[in-house]
């Protein structure tokens, strides 16, 4: 029996860690990949037992991004399936917070989920690349927009036009992850971050990071009313669950 692709571990305390589990072929997204994460994220949505979300990836690689070799294979086939089971899109149709604890390189598809994770932390051995110029595909899980956000809108031409690697130190410096951990110490941070988010209000965590979301795209003025009219429709009561 082969092994599964994504580990999935639902800890006690109400987060779940997923883990790329495709290490021989850098955890790209393959057809299968991408079907069960789909999946599974989707069901960690409706689980009100998991509150936090966790991803990282086994062995040396975060995620080398699509699977080159299926893609070659049967390109029709493949872009097809990826487009119906859409990692990007699952990610983004999320209310959870998610925390990228990216371990080794994230390439393209790979560097596009991180960007979509709500907080960003990575280990020492981390690079993020953008290949989409290299490989003639254009990006579809939202970099062309996400990591101008992050690091400002010449920084990413440059990275993401030239194609070159950006270490987890560089990373950090530029503000495009929150913080760089060794190696060894980087999934028990991304614990730890868990843990103190679960220690708050049930109720608020998932409405208040959508409320982040929503609101960061707007004029300041119109992002202070969407928080207002969110308020009133709440009609909320403090320390209640």
């Amino acid at each position: 029996m082969s092994e599964d692709v994504l580990l999935v571990e639902n800890h006690p305390d109400g987060y779940a860690v997923l883990t790329l589990n495709r290490p021989k072929s850098l955890n790209a997204w393959s057809m299968e990949l991408c079907t069960r994460f789909c999946e599974v994220f989707a069901a960690l949505q409706e689980d009100d037992r998991i509150r936090v979300l966790i991803l990282t990836g086994s062995g040396p690689a975060f995620c080398a991004g699509l699977d080159v070799k299926e893609m070659r294979a049967d390109p029709d086939a493949f872009f097809t399936h990826v487009r119906a089971n859409s990692p990007g899109a699952a990610v983004q149709a999320g209310r959870k917070p998610l925390i990228g604890a990216i371990n080794g390189a994230a390439v393209t598809g790979g560097f596009e989920i991180s960007l979509l994770c709500d907080i960003l932390i990575c280990s020492e051995n981390a690079s993020f690349t953008d290949t989409h110029t290299r490989i003639g595909l254009m990006p579809g899980w939202g970099i062309s927009q996400l990591l101008s956000r992050r690091v400002g809108i010449s920084r990413a031409k440059e990275i993401s036009l030239t194609a070159r690697k950006v270490s987890g130190a560089e990373a950090a410096a530029i503000g495009l992850v929150n913080a760089v951990h060794p190696q060894d110490e980087l999934l028990e941070e991304a614990r730890r971050i868990a843990r103190e988010m679960l220690a708050g209000v049930p109720r608020i965590l998932a409405d208040y990071r959508v409320l982040i979301d929503d609101g960061f795209g707007l004029p300041l003025r119109d992002a202070i009313a969407l928080e207002r009219e969110r308020v009133r429709n709440a009609r909320q009561r403090p320390f209640k669950s």
